[in-house]
């Protein structure tokens, strides 16, 4: 087993540097850098990632995504990087104490300016994403707020205006659907997001994320009737038009969704608590995409070089 997963971990690295080569070429001959990276990443993370799984049957799918994903390529850390940590106390404020305490946050990271910053934007999913289970060798500021939607994201986006962000992690989405939000506005919004960050951190990576899954009739969350009238074929045309205004607005793009889906298109059970929100092996396969994705990108950044 472990002789299996050390060989499928040479293979990502060996994909890694043909991507990096490839990707050379795309960034001198094509104005649209980001979009390329977007797409080869998102390949390579698929085709690495079912590679790793697809070996081993015996071991159920909890135990296969804590092994293979943990054993993923890493970022390189020198040292631990501070986190702007918020902790506990989020878990009892209404909306405007959670906008609140994220305005000091920000402020924070504002003041400091702290090297490797990456900033998440996003609702309860993003929330919950700990410092425990982020990549390390960053510094984090988590911006997320339980039940937010893209028009409250798009209202507070003001409260980052002083960072100076490397990369910023955008998922939003999940509570328009679920809401009767139409697609209509939910893309107009994502729209505006994203036109609003690329003005204010101009020298800012913006990572636009998909929406994730839910798991249907399977899920245990108390607002199943609302998962059961908002399919997830609704969700995964959402997410070809929020690529598309990656696309447009050339920022990347992160196919999340189908690294969290069964072979019905379901949120996985293993990654949930509730059908709708990830337990700790989830955000362990989510903190694995974004160090691949990072790793992919600073590979073709330096062979650039």
């Amino acid at each position: 087993m472990c002789s299996g997963i050390h060989q499928g971990k040479r293979w990502v690295f060996k994909l890694l540097l043909w991507l990096g080569s490839l990707f050379v070429s795309f960034r001198h001959q094509s104005r649209s850098y980001p979009l390329c990276f977007s797409l080869l990443a998102n390949g390579l993370l698929l085709l690495a990632i079912a590679y790793l799984l697809q070996r081993d049957r015996p071991l159920p799918p909890a135990e296969i995504a804590l092994a293979n994903f943990a054993r993923l390529p890493t970022l390189p850390v020198a040292q631990a990087a501070p986190r702007v940590a918020v902790g506990s106390e989020r878990r009892k404020l209404n909306y405007q104490q959670w906008v609140d305490l994220l305005a000091r946050q920000a402020l924070i990271a504002a003041s400091e300016q702290p090297v490797n910053l990456s900033i998440l934007l996003g609702d309860s999913i993003t929330l919950w994403f700990t410092d425990e289970q982020l990549p390390s060798g960053r510094t984090w500021l988590n911006q997320g707020i339980s039940g937010e939607n893209s028009h409250g994201l798009l209202r507070r986006l003001r409260l980052i205006d002083a960072t100076q962000p490397e990369t910023i992690y955008l998922m939003i989405g999940i509570n328009d659907v679920l809401n009767g939000v139409s697609d209509e506005t939910l893309l107009a919004n994502y729209t505006l997001i994203v036109r609003s960050l690329k003005r204010s951190h101009p020298d800012a990576k913006i990572i636009v994320q998909s929406i994730l899954p839910h798991s249907g009739a399977k899920a245990t969350w108390e607002g199943r009737d609302r998962l059961l009238i908002n399919p997830n074929l609704r969700i995964r045309n959402l997410n070809l038009q929020i690529e598309a205004i990656a696309r447009r607005e050339r920022v990347f793009f992160l196919d999340l969704y189908s690294l969290f889906a069964d072979a019905d298109g379901a949120l996985r059970l293993e990654l949930s608590t509730d059908g709708l929100h990830l337990n700790p092996e989830g955000y362990r396969v989510w903190a694995t995409a974004l160090t691949v994705f990072e790793e992919i990108l600073r590979e073709t950044q330096q062979s650039a070089r």
